[in-house]
């Protein structure tokens, strides 16, 4: 075949890209180029045109170019128009071709299957809401509560009661609902209506013996959490504003909600998140100021004193997490202590001075990430090296045990009965869907209480946990899932999926695109990068604002470690990331185009130095864990890595998949349209880069089941049919 050829000229490109790779040994790329140039890629179809109407802004001195800032006007009969180009080039692309179908097919049976329920009990009833298999959205039910507590685990095709249908609110089930809170008395219950993607939400009071919905209703907006008041008359909630910031309010029954008390807030503005919970008999509010990701502020009211609220930690670099514990406040917190401890305030003299507090629980080598009571004791959750640890003390604070958990395993623990004796222990694993056992606390022995429902046996497969070292000689673990016996000879197609940010542990829990992705015969690797709080605080602000940059460099670290390794080569190797995780593939596609074969980049952020201009959409807080460009010092890092400003004509970059959706509020949408413009006017590797876009949809919903499914085989489609399956 002549090099003339389409054919050729798709299949040079991605070879070239491997020789200049070097200082890589040779010999290790040959049979890589021989695969690559034996596969032949077909000629993909060109993108569809997009105009370029260049915008030049000037900050902090840097003149920055944006030929597609046309594409920010969402509604614009223009926009519309390529959007609906945009998405069918993308159903183009991948086809309906039999592997497709096949992965929908299977991503069906390994989603359908239902997963743990726990009824919640309110006066006579106990509530609970999820999605039945074969429907397409979930719903809230009730059953009358036993006499004594149920033993057997609740089955999904039992006879309940429907109590709210979000279908009835909607038909294309992308209005979801989900119970909030019920009066002490169990007659009344709030619920919140989602309309699509949107993060704004609509909270409900309904009666629960006439069907009815009170009057009292919140309407949409952003809320944090809202509660009944101990006599159930009314309610607290927090409001946030994008303009002025979140504000504490009680709204009483019956009444207008122009009338309603601001209990706290004034003077916090868009960038913080205000919370509350109560406590002592309805005496105590606690209210909590989040800084960000890395630093909480903590006030207390004593409703019945009648006193303004009181800071009790105000300015420490630190978080808390507030649990009211009988007369004392338990403080979850890493202040002075990075991988967390537990301090508890002593609620009839709560003193504002830390040296004052007891210390419950004492940082120890691993990081302490929750805790619960059962009887008398203690339960700790705790993360060695990204793995489960549960131990148990005593009320002295004497350790007595440890619950027993399979290596490389996630595990949760609560409480079985009433006696304290038995608990249920949910474990799962990258191979393992999640299943629970009960628990002799005792004895430590375990019984199958709830087996999993998905169709997946993970024994063909094997796990292990692998350490990488970073561009400047940090150590990180990532999880490597595969078939047993694998051929370690570079040819396996890969598919590597990190997030790193936000202080979020990314945990080797079971996900249907992996094991799809594994029975196809692919390598799947979790990398744990910085900017996470898989080993404390350090490890979290070691990737964030002007550190942020370690995060693309860990992430690019692990993908070399899985080449350098034999696990696969660039030509096969994929990588993913939703939300956050979406900005690191970005990132990483610019930095490294050579590294990667395919990309699949959700919900992303990818304009950070207009980030701040977003207001209308964005997360505002957000500003505070990746830096705002308004700022020239953090300006100056944020330039090196935004990706829509780092994308350069002229380079062979990888094949993309971009995500997104209308409703999206939490991520503006406008930013995953720029970027699918930019990258296909700028490859030249003549491979496919296409955004999949959804109406409905956004960062926390508006997917019916079914559209869950297409998007999951969809994606894996694309990942797979570019590493060379057909």
């Amino acid at each position: 075949m002549a090099d003339s050829t389409p054919r050729a000229r798709a299949i040079a490109v991605p070879a070239g890209r491997l020789l200049r790779r070097l200082p890589w040994r040779p010999l290790r790329l040959l049979p890589t180029l021989s695969v690559c140039l034996a596969a032949c890629d077909p000629p993909y179809p060109p993108a569809p045109e997009t105009a370029r109407i260049p915008v030049v802004d000037t900050l902090h001195g840097v003149a920055f170019t944006d030929d597609y800032r046309w594409l920010e006007e969402q509604e614009s009969p223009e926009t519309r128009a390529w959007i609906d180009e945009q998405n069918a080039y993308a159903e183009r692309i991948v086809g309906d071709t039999p592997l497709r179908a096949d992965l929908e097919g299977r991503l069906r049976e390994l989603m359908d299957a239902p997963g743990a329920i726990f009824p919640r009990r309110a006066g006579d009833y106990e509530y609970f809401s999820f999605r039945k298999p074969g429907r397409e959205v979930g719903a809230i039910y009730r059953r009358p509560a036993p006499d004594e507590p149920r033993e057997a685990p609740t089955h999904p095709d039992g006879e309940f009661e429907v109590v709210i249908d979000p279908l009835d609110l909607r038909d294309d089930a992308t209005t979801g609902v989900s119970i909030v809170d019920f009066s002490p008395d169990g007659d009344l219950m709030i619920y919140a209506i989602r309309d699509g993607g949107r993060d704004e939400r609509e909270y409900r009071v309904r009666d629960m013996e006439s069907g009815e919905d009170l009057p009292d209703r919140l309407p949409a907006y952003l809320y944090g959490n809202v509660s009944f008041n101990p006599g159930g008359d009314g309610f607290y909630y927090s409001r946030r504003s994008r303009e002025t910031g979140a504000r504490i309010r009680h709204h009483r029954l019956g009444t207008d909600l122009e009338q309603d008390e601001e209990l706290f807030g004034e003077g916090h503005g868009p960038e913080r998140f205000v919370g509350f919970s109560q406590g002592g008999d309805g005496r105590w509010l606690v209210y909590t100021v989040q800084h960000g990701w890395a630093r909480t502020d903590v006030y207390l009211h004593d409703l019945r004193s009648g006193t303004a609220p009181a800071p009790l930690v105000v300015g420490a670099p630190a978080r808390f997490s507030t649990r009211f514990v009988e007369d004392e406040l338990y403080l979850l917190t890493n202040l002075d202590a990075p991988r967390n401890r537990i301090l508890a305030v002593d609620l009839e003299n709560p003193e504002p001075d830390p040296a004052a507090w007891r210390e419950v629980l004492p940082e120890g080598e691993d990081l302490l990430t929750g805790y619960r009571f059962i009887g008398d004791d203690l339960y700790a959750d705790y993360l060695r090296d990204v793995s489960s640890r549960i131990v148990r003390y005593g009320p002295d604070g004497a350790v007595k045990g440890e619950i027993p958990i399979p290596a490389h395993h996630v595990a949760t623990l609560r409480s079985h009965g009433d006696d304290g004796n038995e608990a249920l222990l949910t474990l799962t694993s990258l191979l393992t869907p999640s299943t629970i056992l009960k628990l002799d606390l005792e004895t430590m022995e375990t019984g199958e209480w709830r087996p999993s429902s998905i169709p997946f046996d993970g024994s063909e497969y094997e796990l292990k946990q692998v350490w990488y070292t970073s561009e400047d000689g940090t150590r990180a673990p990532m999880y490597i899932a595969h078939r047993t016996g694998l051929a370690l000879d570079g040819q396996s197609p890969a598919l590597l999926y990190g997030y790193g940010g936000f202080n979020v542990n990314l945990l080797p829990r079971f996900d249907a695109r992996a094991a799809a992705w594994l029975e196809h015969g692919g390598v799947y690797a979790m990398a744990t990068l910085r900017g996470g709080g898989e080993f404390g605080e350090e490890w979290h602000r070691a990737g964030m604002l002007e550190n942020k940059p370690n995060v693309f460099a860990d992430f690019i670290a692990a993908a070399e470690w899985l080449v350098d390794n034999g696990y696969t080569n660039p030509n096969r190797l994929a990588i993913r990331g939703g939300s956050n995780g979406g900005l690191l593939v970005a990132a990483s596609l610019t930095k490294r185009p050579d590294l990667f074969r395919a990309v699949y980049c959700g919900l992303p952020d990818l304009d950070m130095v207009r980030f701040h201009q977003f207001t209308d959409a964005n997360n505002m807080p957000a500003l505070l864990e990746y830096g705002n460009a308004a700022v020239a010092e953090e300006f100056e890092v944020l330039r090196t890595f935004s990706p829509y400003q780092n994308v350069r004509d002229g380079v062979d970059y990888p094949a993309v998949m971009l995500t997104q959706g209308d409703l999206d509020t939490r991520v503006p949408p406008l930013q995953a349209r720029k970027m699918a413009a930019r990258l296909q006017a700028a490859s030249s590797s003549g491979l496919p880069v296409i955004l999949d876009y959804d109406p409905r949809t956004g960062h926390a919903g508006g997917r019916s089941f079914s559209r869950n499914v297409r998007n999951a085989a969809m994606e894996l489609a694309f990942l797979l049919q570019q590493l060379g399956a057909r």
